[in-house]
Formats: C-alpha cells, sequence, structure tokens
C-alpha cells in the first residue's frame, strides 16, 4: 500500500499562492465539495483568513487516480512568513518532497532561500512550480531562469500555473507523484514523529504524527519517548480536512491519535511515539526530531484586571500546545503586578499571540517593549542572561553587557538596491557582501544586531522597496556594545513596559521619538502631565500634556469678572494638587501602539 503513498508539503515566500494552491487540490481531488468551497480553505483561523496568511501548519489527506492507479496524497499546508519558519521545519520532518511555489511577478524572495535550504538538508525532493502566470506583470521567463540557477536544473523542468484560475494545477499533482518517492516501508516496531499537537477538552492531547514503522489502532498502548508519558490510543484517524476517524495508521501515513493526556506538556513536537517495551530497549533509537525554534525576542504579558493571572496563564498554556515555539515564565512588576515574560520569534509573532489571547480567551492585556536576550557579566564575574528591562542590575555593578547578532540576507530587485543600502545606513550594521540571482536580482549580507531589525525593519524594507524585497535571518552569536537603560516616566512614574536597553549614542533620538509619540496617545487628563526619557537620573527628552480643561464659569451669564477669576483661581489649585498626588491610568491602546514605532 505505502507505494502509493505521496506525503509533501508546500513552500514558499509569503502570498505567493500557497494557500489558493491548495485549495484548487482539495477541488480537484474531490476531497471538499464545490458548494462547501471557500478561499484559504485550510487557514481554520479568522486571524489567518482576515490577514491573508498562513499561520498554522495544516495537513489534508486527498485520494487521486493517475493512470488507473490510486494514490493517497498527504499535503502540509506550510506559512510563509518569517516569522514562522519553525513551523515549515516540522512539516519538512514528515515528508518525502516538496512543491516549490514562486509567485512569476515578484520572483525568488527571501524566505523561498530559507525554505530551500530547509528543504534540501532534509534531502527531500523539491518540485519548482510558478505560480500567478497570468498576471500583467508576471516576470515568467526571467523567475524561472532565477529558479532554475539557484536549484542547477533546466528551466524546462519548472512547471507554470495560475493557482487563482486552475490553470496547470493538475500537472502539478501528476509531477509530485512521478518524482517524490513512497515513504519507505517498514512494518517492524513503532516509530511515529510528532509534527504538532492540540487540545480536545474530551479526548486529551490529539498528536498529528507520521508513521514511519509498525502501525496504529484504537486501545494500543503506547509512549512517548522524551517525556516517558504513557497514554491508551481512544482514537485514531486522519485529516481531510477535518478529522476522520479510521481502523489504523499504517507506516507511511499522516494522521493523528487521541491521548486522553490531560497535560499538553507531555506530548512535545518532534518527540517519538513508540510501544511502551521499547522504552527500556538499548537498541531502540528514536526518530531525529526538528531542529527546535529558538525565541528571538521577549516581550512582558500583564492581565489588565490583576485577577485574570491564572487565567491568562491557562491562556498561554493552551497556545503553547499548538504553537511549540511558543515560552514563557512568571514575572512580576512594581506597577503591574503579577504576569509572564513571554519568547516569541518575532513582531509578527508578537502580535499573533496578544490577538489570540484578546479572542480566543476574552483577555485584555498590557505588553511591553519586546527586547532581545542580553548577556551581562558583572564586576564579580558573574554573567546573567537578561530577557526583562526590569530584572537589568544596578549600572555600578555591571561589566559589560553583549547583545545578540543576526547575519541577514536581503533579496531585492537590483533597482531598489541603492535606496535600500540609504535605509540600512540609519541602522547599526556590518556589510558582509552582494551577490547576484540572475540579471535582475541581487542577494545582500549583513550583520546587524537583533534589537535594530525587531520592531520596524521589516516594515520599512517593504515600503522603501515597493514590497518588493524580502529577508530572512538566523542568530551568529552575541557581540559586547556601550549599551544603557533608557526608562519613560510618566506623571513622575516608572513605566516599566516602556523600559529598554538601547545603545548610549542612540539613546537621545530613542528618547525623543518614544515621548513624542507618547503625547500623541496618552489620553489627556484633568492634571497636566509630564512624560519623560532618562537614563539613570538623568532626563534627556520631555513632553507635556496639557490639563483637559473645564469652563468653570460656563453657569455664569454675567456679573463681575472677579467671580470669574475666583473660580479660575479655585480650578488652578485644584489641578495643581492633582498633579501632586494624579496618577495616569493607561489604556491597553497605548501599549499595543508602542508596540508598532
Amino acid at each position: 500500500m505505502s507505494q502509493q503513498i505521496r506525503n509533501f508539503c508546500i513552500i514558499a515566500h509569503i502570498d505567493h499562492g500557497k494557500s489558493t494552491l491548495a485549495d484548487r487540490f482539495l477541488e480537484l481531488t474531490g476531497t471538499v465539495e464545490k458548494r462547501k468551497m471557500h478561499e484559504q480553505y485550510l487557514d481554520s483561523m479568522d486571524l489567518e483568513r482576515e490577514r491573508g496568511i498562513t499561520i498554522k501548519l495544516q495537513p489534508v489527506r486527498m485520494n487521486y487516480s493517475y493512470q488507473g492507479t490510486e494514490y493517497m496524497l498527504n499535503l502540509i499546508d506550510t506559512p510563509g512568513h518569517v516569522d514562522f519558519s519553525y513551523e515549515v521545519s516540522r512539516s519538512l520532518a514528515a515528508v518525502e518532497g516538496a512543491i516549490l511555489l514562486v509567485d512569476a511577478s515578484k520572483g525568488v524572495q527571501a524566505q523561498t532561500l530559507a525554505n530551500l535550504h530547509l528543504a534540501q538538508q532534509q534531502k527531500l525532493v523539491i518540485v519548482p512550480v510558478i505560480n500567478k502566470i497570468d498576471l500583467a506583470n508576471a516576470r515568467t521567463t526571467q523567475v524561472k531562469e532565477e529558479l532554475a540557477y539557484l536549484l542547477g536544473i533546466e528551466p524546462t523542468e519548472i512547471l507554470e500555473i495560475s493557482a487563482k484560475n486552475g490553470l496547470g494545477v493538475e500537472q502539478v499533482l501528476q509531477k509530485v507523484i512521478d518524482q517524490v518517492p513512497a515513504p519507505m516501508s517498514d512494518t517492524g516496531v513503532l516509530q511515529a514523529l510528532i509534527f504538532d499537537s492540540t487540545f480536545d477538552t474530551y479526548k486529551g492531547v490529539l498528536a498529528y504524527i507520521r508513521v514511519f514503522g509498525g502501525s496504529l489502532n484504537q486501545q494500543q498502548a503506547i509512549v512517548a519517548f522524551a517525556t516517558r508519558a504513557r497514554a491508551e490510543v481512544l482514537e485514531v484517524g486522519y485529516f481531510s480536512p477535518g478529522l476522520v476517524q479510521a481502523k489504523d495508521l499504517n507506516a507511511g501515513e499522516i494522521g493523528y491519535i487521541a491521548t486522553g493526556l490531560k497535560d499538553p506538556g507531555q506530548i512535545r513536537v518532534g518527540d517519538t511515539i513508540t510501544l511502551p517495551k521499547m522504552i527500556d530497549d538499548k537498541i531502540f533509537k528514536p526518530l531525529a526530531g526538528y531542529k527546535e525554534p529558538r525565541p528571538m525576542v521577549f516581550a512582558s504579558f500583564f492581565p489588565e484586571k490583576a485577577e485574570e493571572y491564572d487565567e491568562l496563564r491557562d491562556a498561554l498554556g493552551k497556545l503553547k500546545l499548538t504553537d511549540a515555539s511558543l515560552t514563557y515564565e512568571p514575572e512580576s512588576s512594581t506597577g503591574l503586578g503579577r504576569g509572564f515574560r513571554v519568547g516569541f520569534l518575532g513582531m509578527l509573532h508578537v502580535e499573533i499571540i496578544s490577538e489570540r489571547v484578546h479572542r480566543e480567551f476574552n483577555l485584555n492585556l498590557i505588553i511591553s517593549t519586546p527586547s532581545a536576550e542580553y548577556e551581562v557579566v558583572l564586576k564579580n564575574g558573574e554573567t546573567l542572561h537578561i530577557r526583562s528591562v526590569a530584572t537589568l542590575p544596578d549600572p555600578s555593578q555591571i561589566e559589560s553587557i553583549a547583545e545578540p547578532m543576526v547575519a541577514m540576507e536581503l533579496l531585492l530587485p537590483v533597482s531598489y538596491m541603492g535606496s535600500i543600502m540609504e535605509m540600512i545606513a540609519t541602522y547599526r550594521n556590518i556589510y558582509r557582501a552582494t551577490e547576484y540571482i540572475g540579471k535582475e536580482t541581487a542577494l545582500l549580507k549583513y550583520e546587524m544586531p537583533l534589537a535594530e531589525i525587531v520592531t520596524d525593519f521589516y516594515d520599512k524594507l517593504k515600503s522603501v522597496s515597493s514590497g518588493y524585497a524580502s529577508m530572512s535571518y538566523e542568530p551568529i552569536g552575541v557581540q559586547k556594545g556601550d549599551l544603557v537603560r533608557l526608562d519613560i516616566l510618566i506623571a513622575g512614574d516608572i513605566v516599566e513596559p516602556f523600559s529598554r536597553i538601547v545603545p548610549r549614542e542612540k539613546a537621545f533620538y530613542e528618547g525623543r521619538a518614544m515621548v513624542t509619540k507618547l503625547k500623541d496617545i496618552v489620553p489627556q487628563q484633568m492634571f497636566e502631565v509630564a512624560i519623560q526619557a532618562a537614563i539613570g537620573g538623568k532626563v534627556v527628552a520631555r513632553e507635556t500634556i496639557h490639563a483637559h480643561r473645564k469652563d468653570v464659569t460656563q453657569h455664569m451669564y454675567g456679573g463681575d469678572i472677579t467671580r470669574r477669576q475666583k473660580l479660575w483661581k479655585k480650578q488652578k489649585e485644584g489641578k495643581a494638587r492633582m498633579k501632586e498626588v494624579g496618577r495616569v491610568n493607561l489604556p491597553q491602546d497605548v501599549f499595543l501602539k508602542m508596540l508598532k514605532r
């Protein structure tokens, strides 16, 4: 049976048409009835449809008849944004082939390259496809040459399609059957790789698995090799695209099992499911797990209402089950109470998680300015890893602060090279190289502090290049720098979520930019509010929000001017008293607006 199975995924840069191609496959194979079909069918989250992007990988089984033989095609639709490349690495571990999809108008982009390298490391068979050839601005011939150059193949081997209107889509499925190898048939000991998981109130943890050896059926006793969690399979099945119960899952197949386990931490992505007797078997080797994601950006989440701390903890626990890259640890702040320091893969990831906490769990959050993880060496020789500015020791105790560095690749049309290099010059950077892919595409290589790119770098890059440039980056270690803590004070109180670590030479400009922005977004109060940026005890920038003025003489229809002056004086004295004791309560949208520069 395994000779008729093909396991493959679609990899591409964001917005190159992965989900649309997956939609056409579902129609073509009759997996979803035409009347039930809608765009981005596999993107099950409302957030995915609203933003037009894929956030979660999504598996589906399709049946397709080709040259008189019935084939089982297991497809995994993957995200394309740089923040979600860990989802791609999970999919690649479960398949034998990958469709590399490239937009005919945009050409090869940074995430196309990054995902291609991941697929080549896994030794997957690559099926190259150019999409959107029906667009008026399609550069099909040129993009074909770029792709052929990258893969070291002839341009004639690359398929041309339009996923939107279905042109050439059937040839893609046929090429997958012809070129992607069938999974190796292994009827021996049970070995299944967990590539994703989710939680069901009744069935417990659902593990999404690829069976590499043996078979799985209902009531079978199993164990997760790394966590030693034992369970009995309550249900076994596959995705079509909803969950469909089956009798069993055999070697080469992709599906799910309901474990009945109530603790999400017991089922880990990348772990191997096997038989309990194998735990003590010295010869048994678990499957090689996928690359463990490392958080790059850290932000603090505090519930708006202190009593909702437990609900926030439960919400993060449930989100972690479907998002293996999410890390969090408890944290407390004098002004904001108890919360969590949460680790993310990038800024889009921060936005997505905060939005999901709000929508799915109805919690309002106060979110700190995202930062990287710093390495602080104290004068006594001790080394600390600082993820939150609040935990930074007193400057008198610090010997040095080192910040994480990344190797960054930018892929762009040659015509935008000048303006992009000018933009990069405004950030701290080390230029490394320029390479050319084809005649009109350049690859720029830089090394930069991660702190420079976590907030608005991606948005500025898209703006300067009219959306044509793209980026990917990976960590390369840490580098010492002259870094200081910058605090923001509102009405004399330090607002911890706005504190950040910045290079000394940029502290004034950062402080000035922050207080100017806060002046525009902090609501006016009944008293005058000072917004200050400070390093240690020294104020480097200040703005003032004038008091909200109420007309206390509105009820008067004449009379002596001294009566009005008496009321104005009384109002002025009241505002002076409020200024001394008044505190400013910041609404959640102020914190969210400060997330974006």
